[in-house]
């Protein structure tokens, strides 16, 4: 099996790249003056935001393989395992990483909210494509990180710099936004199999086997990651992927509380819930009266 090192410092990065650690937390590397990253599987203790502007290796996430593009931004969490395959032919990548350690910015406001950048959670295949414009805007940006690193630290250095990352994080989501934008045609055919998945899903037998489909189960089956996926369905329907199922459910449940034959707990339990008055709570959260309530409205009643 092979081996995963651990990255657990920037001076330990620094020194697997052959360069001088100017801050213990945090570090703006220029990818044309350091050593490539060596072949093999890392396991992150660091955020990272990577921009590369040639092909240089293949990242590996997961069992998959994905060609780093030029202009694109690649973001790492900790705990994150990628893998570096090694460069078919030799040359000088050119581009920018930005390391910073989990330490770095406990006690500011970026750290009372990182988890709002769900980007750190997405695959390396849906990285940020950069327009020419939005790429001089993140090299200012970390050129503004660098500049704080090249003085001495002092009382400012620490809000300063995580300033900076955040007001490099905030572009993001803004050119995220944008890519969602661009992208449309591709998203509504995310979209479309969405919707296919889940009515394969509610015609077979998993809502009584497996129970309700989850979202990480239908951005696996659309080989999305699920934070990803949960944005593009944000951005396209206005609603999150988890309303988008529960609506989805409640519309089948509409239709079968007309089959006589059924007792409010048997649709619970088509449907995939484990509890009947779930089923109920969410029926009459979204309808605004409860299963048997509707159908009473409609002329009849559900025993």
């Amino acid at each position: 099996m092979e081996e995963i090192v651990k990255l657990d410092s920037v001076a330990q990065y620094n020194a697997m790249r052959g360069l001088v650690t100017k801050h213990p937390l945090v570090a703006v590397i220029d990818l044309a003056k350091a050593k490539p990253i060596p072949a093999g599987s890392f396991n992150f203790g660091l955020y990272a935001v990577s921009l590369k502007e040639l092909h240089s290796s293949q990242l590996r996430y997961g069992r998959k393989h994905y060609d780093y593009q030029e202009g694109s931004l690649v973001f790492v969490a900790p705990g994150q395992v990628l893998g570096v395959e090694p460069a078919a032919e030799a040359f000088i990548p050119q581009g920018w990483t930005l390391l910073f350690h989990p330490d770095l910015i406990n006690g500011t406001p970026l750290g009372r909210h990182i988890q709002d950048y769900s980007f750190f959670s997405y695959n390396v295949n849906e990285s940020l494509h950069l327009s020419d414009k939005e790429k001089n805007i993140v090299v200012d940006c970390l050129s503004k990180i660098e500049y704080e690193l090249d003085q001495n630290i002092d009382k400012h250095s620490k809000l300063l710099i995580a300033s900076n990352i955040e007001l490099l994080l905030n572009y993001c989501i803004r050119f995220y936004d944008r890519q969602f934008i661009t992208r449309d045609n591709a998203n509504q055919g995310i979209l479309e199999r969405f919707e296919y998945i889940l009515n394969g899903y509610f015609l077979s037998d998993k809502p009584q086997n497996e129970g309700l489909p989850s979202v990480t189960y239908c951005a696996e089956a659309l080989h999305l990651s699920p934070n990803y996926f949960g944005d593009l369905v944000k951005k396209e329907t206005g609603r999150s992927a988890q309303e988008y199922i529960q609506s989805k459910v409640i519309d089948l449940a509409k239709e079968r509380v007309f089959d006589r034959n059924k007792s409010v707990s048997e649709i619970a339990y088509e449907l995939g819930f484990k509890y009947p008055q779930h089923f109920t709570r969410l029926f009459k959260q979204k309808a605004g009266v409860t299963p048997n309530d509707y159908r009473l409205m409609h002329g009849t009643s559900l025993l």
